[in-house]
């Protein structure tokens, strides 16, 4: 495995691997800190190309100034193991300084998609994902980026960036692996206190709750809306955010009888702790 702290060190690092084994190149973009969700990506990537790039940037443009940048957890060694455990071939950590250059102004921004859900109660958190994301995708030169489904909104949004600006990269979104009780992996698990943890589970309960009331032919979307919230709101520690339940496509939030495919996503805080989460109710 190789690493990589400059764009002139990856690439040259990258064209010589693509030389001695030409084929598809696969992009892991991360934060690090680095768990099972993110292993599933790797192997993914493994499966689909010849060469495996996974990134470890904490991309300091998407948190706000109340965020968690400067406590977000960081464990570059273990990083390096699991990555090397997973057979990647490249790993990029540059620096912010590598990313961000004295005299760096542009943003990206990918409009009325970004600007809803996450992006009203982040402001401007995917004006800085999509920068640097734009950013990785023009760097790494990869035919496939892989993310993980439990950041639903940040796929579509990188989807509808990769078409806009034209990227020769297929947007590749891989399923949410959980804990065994159901909690989604998220490398902020680490912040909850056991007390939390164990009342962050309602957020997977509800979201069970609901897919079993689809399943039963429950079409209303306030009543779905509705169950997911009871099922939170029954923890005392739990701060809704948002639930959600909007059109696949648009992220129009929906009201009456669901007949298109429809995302059922939430936000719900746990002291310092944000968490999100969500699933797909499709007819």
């Amino acid at each position: 495995m190789q690493i990589a702290r400059t764009v002139a060190d990856y690439r040259a690092q990258r064209a010589a691997l693509v030389a001695a084994r030409p084929g598809l190149v696969g992009l892991v973009p991360t934060m690090g800190f680095l768990h099972d969700g993110h292993r599933s990506l790797m192997r993914r990537a493994h499966e689909e190309c010849a060469t495996v790039v996974t990134t470890i940037f904490v991309n300091p443009t998407q948190f706000g100034p109340n965020e968690d940048f400067t406590r977000y957890p960081r464990d570059e060694a273990r990083d390096f193991a699991i990555c090397e455990a997973e057979g990647v071939d490249i790993v990029f950590a540059p620096s912010v300084e590598e990313m961000y250059p004295d005299g760096a102004e542009t943003t990206v921004s990918v409009g009325p998609l970004s600007t809803i859900l996450e992006g009203a109660a982040r402001p401007g958190h995917f004006d800085g994902v999509a920068t640097v994301v734009t950013k990785l995708f023009a760097i790494a030169q990869a035919d496939r980026g892989y993310f993980g489904q439990k950041d639903a909104q940040q796929l579509m949004v990188l989807r509808r960036l990769a078409e806009d600006l034209r990227f020769p990269i297929e947007v590749v979104g891989c399923p949410i692996i959980r804990e065994a009780d159901g909690l989604a992996l998220s490398s902020r698990n680490v912040y909850l206190s056991a007390e939390e943890r164990a009342q962050a589970l309602s957020l997977s309960r509800g979201l069970r709750e609901a897919e079993a009331m689809w399943a039963q032919g429950v079409r209303d979307a306030d009543a779905l809306r509705r169950r997911v919230r009871q099922e939170i709101e029954a923890e005392p520690l739990a701060e809704i955010d948002y639930v959600s339940l909007a059109d696949q496509r648009s992220l129009e939030e929906l009201h009456g009888t669901i007949v298109a495919p429809a995302l059922l996503s939430l936000a719900v805080r746990f002291g310092a702790t944000r968490l999100i989460d969500n699933t797909l109710l499709a007819p």
